[in-house]
């Protein structure tokens, strides 16, 4: 299969930017999804150990890529409902 497309890519010269902008494209939609998996907290691959691992972020530290202004403060109705459901 390789072959056939080695030999298509040099018959037809005009299809090589299409080849490399595709493989680009993979390229990156992979790397974004290693990296996702990796490094961000709301990627579950299996639910061994901690079912919810978004429970143990530091709220004071920023997700975001950019954050302006913004306090947290925890909501009272909400850790009560964290604490009956323990």
């Amino acid at each position: 299969m390789n072959r056939g497309i080695l030999r298509t890519l040099r018959a037809r010269k005009e299809l090589i930017p299409l080849a490399g902008i595709l493989s680009l494209a993979a390229v990156g939609a992979f790397s974004f999804c290693v990296y996702s998996l990796f490094s961000k907290s709301d990627v579950i691959i299996h639910k061994i150990g901690s079912s919810e691992p978004w429970e143990t972020i530091d709220p004071a530290k920023p997700q975001k890529l950019v954050t302006i202004n913004q306090q947290w403060q925890p909501i009272e109705e909400l850790e009560k409902v964290k604490k009956l459901t323990k």
